[in-house]
């Protein structure tokens, strides 16, 4: 029995990054492999030198091309071959059922039982080692090499989450990370994660100056690094093989669908400070020596002031990150061990330079612009945005943003970086990670005690879904690049003690000077997906009346916005809802003389049959047969209606 405990654990380690010792080893079911020897092969045919196929087995010579070079070859008999004889290669063996090709360097042989035998006689020549000095070619492979690492991290994710909103909506990131806590390269996850993420890097080595291996950090605190609570991050920091030293980092973040709070779901739509939205995790050590700390986590998330309402949901997914951590690192060192260190970490700094470069020529095409755009409740992102052409390079001032906001809609700093970054990506018409290169020829100016840099304990669940989408927005205006997008997550929260659940709704795209904009798709800063039917009916008690795009909706110009969507849900039992959205009350605008988009309808139709409207920031109780229905904005148009 300790022998599979022990078989078990090594294999578990390798998988998933973590063992849980404390944990009864249940064994559900059991296969049994058996496996037998054959008699010995006796080979003694082609033993020694051997020498050259018999006169009667050789068909005649034919020119043949083998690595890359042409040539004559012998075609053989196979039938016609003897024990013990040998045919050097480049040849041709034929029989009625196959062909055996025998390349240069090669041999084949023949045994006494009759099988053919083929050898390597010439050492294959060593290939060139691939410098540490950058290489077109190779850029570009490692651009993508770097890229398909955290898709693989997504793609152990979605399969060993267990919340629907990980597993379903897809509401995640995973990216890697050089050993300074630089953003290398990510999956198509979600910007706003992506843009932020490096800041919680920084934030464990700042706090950890020492760090050992088989350890990995959990965090999701907004003023260090983080977005809002529910998004907690996993960090794995990834040692040499000596174990002296970090050379990368991996990590995944993803959206929990209850993290506490006052609120089921974790975003209150009335929040006035952070504390007030769920569990803080700053700096936590998750797993230490390759075991999951599960009782240590767990009194966090039970401990609190309002705690997890659900904290085995949140485990069995920070478990799911933590194996998608490993997946990263094991991808990781499969590179390294191809590549070597040096050529992996060089790479790493061409992969930033290449996007630097990439911005730069951006830059150059740009000129000086301002712009600035009001939410619903009159706050304000103002930019001006200032371009050096001897430099190229730009300075991104937000100065003039409202204070810091009295409810919910404040975005910490890295989330505005995340909002730049996004943004100077999108402008790059090349296939290129987003990296930290892309920010090196910005400088991004953040107000202090703005809503776009304000400090604890400012409540935040809105700023990084919603003030995100607004910074995103106020710089393409100044721009001109394209009309605003919808400009919102529309974010509906539902839940009650047993059940909690978070999507965003789909809206319309702003158009731009080439291309209608998109209906009915998430926009910017998010690229999660709505959960099937079937599978949200099926976890929670709701039913899904009517999904469906809502004509008309985009502005008008030559090239029209996008449409939003109609969303409408039945409860079958008594929940909380929340809402925060916006353009509910200023319209997406219209960029060179397209018309702007229509606002957003947020509304409670009871079953009574009475209809409520609800702000874009609001919150009800619904019961069963009643049923909540939101109306998402449309994109803003381009240019002047034919």
């Amino acid at each position: 029995v300790a022998g599979v405990i022990a078989g078990f654990e090594t294999v578990h380690r390798a998988r998933f990054g973590f063992t849980s010792p404390e944990k009864a080893l249940v064994i559900e079911a059991m296969q049994v492999e058996t496996v037998g020897a054959s008699d010995a092969t006796i080979e003694a045919g082609a033993a020694g030198g051997g020498g050259r196929a018999s006169a009667g087995a050789e068909t005649g010579t034919h020119p043949v091309t083998m690595g890359g070079v042409t040539g004559e070859a012998v075609f053989v008999d196979r039938p016609s071959l003897a024990s013990g004889d040998r045919i050097d290669g480049p040849a041709v063996i034929v029989e009625a059922t196959a062909t055996t090709v025998v390349e240069p360097g090669w041999v084949a042989r023949t045994t006494d039982s009759g099988d053919l035998v083929l050898e390597r006689v010439v050492p294959v020549a060593s290939r060139a080692a691939l410098g540490t000095s950058v290489d077109p070619v190779q850029l570009e492979i490692f651009n993508n090499l770097f890229m398909n690492i955290a898709e693989q991290m997504g793609v152990v994710l979605e399969n060993t989450a267990a919340s629907v909103n990980i597993k379903e909506r897809l509401d995640f990131s995973c990216a890697v990370f050089d050993p300074s806590g630089d953003l290398i390269a990510n999956a198509p996850h979600m910007p706003v994660h992506l843009g932020s993420m490096s800041e919680s890097i920084r934030s464990i080595i700042r706090q950890n100056p020492e760090m050992a291996p088989g350890t990995v950090y959990v965090m999701n605190a907004p003023y260090n690094g983080g977005t809002h609570l529910p998004d907690i991050t996993v960090i794995k920091p990834v040692f040499d093989d000596a174990e002296e030293r970090v050379i990368f980092f991996v990590a995944s973040r993803g959206h929990h669908a209850d993290i506490g709070g006052t609120v089921p779901g974790s975003a209150p739509a009335d929040s006035t400070s952070v504390d007030e939205e769920g569990v803080l995790l700053d700096n936590v050590v998750l797993v230490r020596d390759d075991r999951f700390l599960h009782d240590e986590i767990e009194a966090l998330l039970t401990g609190a002031r309002h705690p997890a309402r659900n904290p085995a949901q949140n485990i069995a997914d920070l478990k799911a990150q933590v194996a998608a951590c490993e997946k990263g690192t094991s991808e990781l060192r499969r590179v390294i061990e191809h590549f070597g260190l040096d050529v992996v970490h060089a790479y790493m700094g061409h992969v930033k330079d290449n996007a630097e470069e990439s911005v730069r020529r951006v830059i150059a095409a740009l000129r000086d612009a301002a712009f600035a755009y009001e939410m619903d409740d009159g706050h304000q992102v103002s930019v001006v945005v200032t371009v050096d052409h001897a430099e190229r390079s730009a300075r991104i001032d937000f100065t003039g943003s409202s204070p810091t906001h009295p409810g919910n809609f404040n975005a910490p700093s890295a989330i505005a970086h995340a909002a730049v970054l996004y943004v100077f990506r999108c402008l790059v018409d090349d296939d290129i990670p987003l990296n930290a290169g892309c920010m090196v020829p910005l400088e991004v100016v953040l107000p202090a005690e703005s809503m776009i840099n304000p400090s604890y304990p400012a409540a935040v669940i809105a700023g990084n879904v919603e003030t995100s989408q607004l910074v995103v927005d106020t710089l393409f205006g100044a721009l001109g690049v394209m009309g605003a997008a919808q400009g919102t997550m529309n974010n509906f929260i539902f839940g009650n003690d047993r059940h909690q659940y978070y999507e965003t709704v789909c809206g319309g795209a702003g158009a731009t000077p080439r291309a209608d904009g998109c209906s009915g798709v998430h926009t910017h800063m998010t690229n999660a997906r709505l959960t099937d039917p079937e599978v949200l009916e099926w976890r929670l008690p709701v039913h899904l009346e009517e999904f469906r795009l809502r004509p008309d909706s985009g502005g008008d110009g030559h090239h029209r916005g996008g449409d939003g969507a109609v969303r409408r849900l039945r409860f079958l039992e008594e929940m909380e809802v929340n809402l925060l959205t916006s353009h509910r009350r200023v319209p997406p605008y219209g960029m060179a003389g397209g018309e702007p988009g229509t606002i957003g309808i947020n509304q409670v139709l009871r079953a009574d049959g009475a209809i409520e409207a609800l702000g874009g920031t609001d919150r009800t109780t619904v019961g069963p047969g009643d049923r909540i229905e939101l109306r998402t904005p449309g994109g803003g148009g381009w240019g002047p209606p034919p």
